[in-house]
């Protein structure tokens, strides 16, 4: 089993990666997009996809685990295209001290939760073949049967204190509905890009926005009758889940 390694683009945002077990003619990266808050682990989702043949990437946003710079003064989905710019150019193993060149063939996004505007706006940049969300949030104008925005931002400051460095005002830019949102930008997304499963029963992030979304850019959309706030842990529990990603990346 490979070791996961460490890497810092843009001298700012901390990555581990995994490359593939093998290596493959076709390069093809996935890059995890992860809920927040969280704590930054991804293990066995970074070891399951690179034996699947991916590159993998599991960055931590600006301004929260290390990374530097300030979470939320600039959208999320543009730390990941700030990485699929670094990947040509070059970055550094910590594990080897080896520079490591990639020009990916293909590269998808899996976003989760909060991570989902990440992967979903992404998704513009032409480099960027398709996204998988679990769960993700759509339109931050909709309340969250457990979550509201604002308690949101209260409850992350107090509980996670300098592992998510930002300014309230920068926090409040989600409420705008402009910033960060999908649901804004949906005229502007390829829905064929996409694919999104998210659970009726999900208390945390609202499944309606997503349906309304599927029908504004007519993305693929797996609404479940259960299933509760959905993560990446699905496909590792649930090869079901997992074979209908793959094939949607193939």
């Amino acid at each position: 089993m490979n070791k996961i390694s460490r890497t810092i683009f843009k001298n700012e945002i901390i990555s581990e990666f995994l490359p593939p077990i093998r290596e493959t003619k076709i390069k093809k990266v996935v890059i995890l997009c992860q809920g927040m808050p969280s704590t930054p682990r991804k293990d066995e989702i970074l070891h399951l996809l690179s034996k699947k043949g991916f590159w993998v990437f599991f960055p931590r946003y600006r301004g929260s685990w290390e990374s530097k710079g300030k979470f939320l003064k600039k959208s999320p989905h543009l730390d990941v295209l700030d990485i699929i710019d670094q990947l040509p150019k070059g970055f550094k193993s910590s594990q080897t001290g080896k520079n490591i060149k990639l020009k990916p063939d293909k590269i998808f996004l899996i976003g989760s939760s909060f991570g989902g505007p990440a992967a979903i706006l992404a998704s513009k940049d032409k480099r960027v073949d398709k996204v998988v969300c679990l769960s993700p949030v759509i339109d931050w104008t909709v309340p969250s049967r457990l979550e509201r925005t604002d308690w949101l931002g209260k409850f992350v400051k107090e509980y996670f204190g300098r592992a998510y460095d930002f300014n309230v005002k920068d926090w409040r830019k989600l409420e705008g509905g402009r910033f960060y949102n999908p649901m804004f930008e949906a005229k502007k997304l390829d829905g064929r890009k996409i694919f999104i499963i998210h659970a009726k029963d999900d208390k945390s992030v609202s499944y309606k926005p997503s349906v309304k979304f599927s029908k504004l850019t007519d993305c693929q959309l797996k609404l479940l009758p259960i299933g509760g706030h959905l993560g990446t842990k699905i496909l590792l529990e649930n090869k079901k889940f997992l074979q209908q990603t793959l094939k949607f990346l193939k």
